[in-house]
């Protein structure tokens, strides 16, 4: 059986558009300088309000990698 090991690091990620995405704002920033990115986990979601409306949405994420 081939076991794997995973490090876990946290990223926030921003948008102003919406919630899915800052994830994948985070996601894409991490992959230019980690490698073997497998899985994801939200932890923390908040926005910024601004007249009565959101204006900035964040999200903090919890990225499983592969160590070789």
């Amino acid at each position: 059986m081939n076991e794997h090991i995973y490090k876990i690091v946290e990223v926030a990620g921003s948008s102003t558009e919406s919630h899915d995405d800052a994830i994948r704002n985070a996601i894409a920033k991490a992959a230019e300088t980690i490698d073997h990115l497998n899985w994801y986990e939200v932890k923390e979601m908040r926005g910024h309000i601004a007249d009565g409306s959101i204006a900035h949405y964040q999200v903090v994420v919890r990225l499983g990698f592969r160590l070789e």
